[in-house]
């Protein structure tokens, strides 16, 4: 059996934002394997998360970030109580967040929110420029064409821009901070300014 230290528990806890309690168990039933252990959390927290998806969530806060007084972003992020809005991790998030839209210039919230017309015309785009292959693959290649856009364009698709290494999306980040925080998080809508440019929503 594994020896659990408490050096194990920091590390772990560190790198997941889970309980002391649920870092010790995941280090057992990982035989002292860190990446399991984590693998082994993320499946955990994704489950809880799922369970509060459906939760109502109305509380919140709305939170900005400023770059060099010509590049701003508003995002509105949603929980389901006041007392979780003031928390350091929940306006770590919306600021987090807020920081990225800056950065990232999303067009869209969600790929629920592409437009179908959008989305048409993105299609038609990429079966043009492979006209010569099967019309089968052309359907393949024409999906994981769509899946870059969303990736590229819709903000919790998208690579959080501070930890491009991991491959963390936005939407990975928000059902994280569900499994520690314990409630339903929603970002619910953002706006990017630039200076001289009208604002997008």
């Amino acid at each position: 059996m594994t020896m659990v230290t408490s050096e194990m528990v920091k590390n772990l806890r560190e790198k997941t934002g889970a309980g002391m309690m649920e870092c010790k168990k995941a280090i057992t039933e990982s035989n002292g394997d860190f990446e399991k252990a984590v693998v082994l959390l993320r499946q955990k927290g994704l489950a809880s998360a799922l369970k509060k998806a459906g939760r109502s969530a109305s509380e919140g806060i709305i939170d900005a970030y400023i770059h060099m007084g010509k590049l701003g972003a508003m995002v509105e992020i949603n929980c389901e109580t006041d007392f979780v809005a003031r928390t350091d991790d929940f306006k770590e998030l919306a600021r987090d967040i807020a920081m990225h839209i800056v950065a990232a210039n999303p067009s869209f919230l969600s790929r629920e929110d592409v437009p179908q017309d959008v989305i048409d015309k993105e299609k038609d785009i990429y079966r043009a420029q492979v006209t010569d292959k099967p019309a089968n693959v052309v359907e393949k290649i024409v999906e994981g064409k769509l899946e870059k856009f969303y990736s590229d364009t819709c903000l919790l698709d998208q690579i959080f821009i501070k930890d491009p290494e991991q491959k963390r999306k936005i939407k990975d980040m928000v059902t994280e901070k569900i499994s520690k925080i314990g409630e339903n998080i929603v970002v619910r809508r953002f706006a990017r300014f630039q200076l001289g440019e009208l604002a997008k929503e």
